[in-house]
């Protein structure tokens, strides 16, 4: 009986933190621009800068497009150079021993769309996992997992935006949200990794959404 009566248990509370976990998710979507806007979403540009170490300061663009084209570029002395992106065939990387742009047949792009749209389509299960402060922030932590691989992620408790995501070897903070079109972003991006020199801060001063690009942009 007791065994029956652990196992009932078990299942209303794993229901329950599902359940909670699915409306915050919702809530972060609805309060960011909402699922349509999201959906209509087929490219964007990122302008700014990225700051590595303490005083390397480069001009970035970011050009991102439906399914998962990617081009990231900066300035170095006036001159644009790409660093990484995926064609849609392969990805490249810049290879800084050579100072020259490395093919990577088995790269892997990320999705144009966050975690968070369709992420039971996508075959993540979600758990929420209380109440926690990021800074001075009490935040709610949901933990996405999908196969092996898990992702924490923390809302502010009050506007529900993403402050703070940790993956396998990443950590990113996200901070000053602006409305760009029906959207919300963040304009400062904060990255902490384990890889040698993965650490930086970006920081945008603009955000253009569904601008058609040139048809060759993301080659190299």
């Amino acid at each position: 009986m007791k065994k029956i009566i652990y196992l009932v248990l078990l299942m209303l509370t794993t229901s329950v933190y599902s359940q909670t976990a699915k409306e915050i998710i919702d809530k972060n979507i609805e309060l960011s621009g909402g699922l349509t806007n999201w959906k209509l979403l087929n490219s964007v540009l990122l302008q700014g800068k990225v700051i590595l170490g303490i005083k390397d300061e480069y001009p970035i663009k970011i050009y991102q497009q439906r399914p998962n084209l990617t081009k990231t570029v900066i300035s170095i002395g006036g001159k644009e150079t790409a660093i990484e992106g995926f064609d849609g065939n392969k990805g490249y990387a810049m290879n800084y021993a050579t100072n020259k742009l490395q093919v990577y047949p088995e790269y892997v792009s990320e999705s144009f769309d966050n975690d968070f749209i369709d992420w039971e389509n996508k075959g993540f299960e979600a758990k929420y996992l209380g109440k926690e402060k990021v800074g001075e922030i009490y935040c709610h932590k949901v933990e996405l997992t999908k196969n092996v691989n898990k992702n924490l992620y923390y809302f502010d408790v009050k506007s529900y935006m993403l402050l703070k995501e940790v993956k396998k070897d990443e950590t990113l903070l996200y901070s000053d949200y602006k409305k760009v079109g029906n959207l919300v972003m963040s304009f400062r991006i904060e990255s902490s990794s384990t890889k040698k020199d993965g650490d930086y801060v970006m920081i945008l001063n603009k955000i253009d959404i569904n601008k058609v690009f040139p048809s060759n942009i993301f080659k190299f």
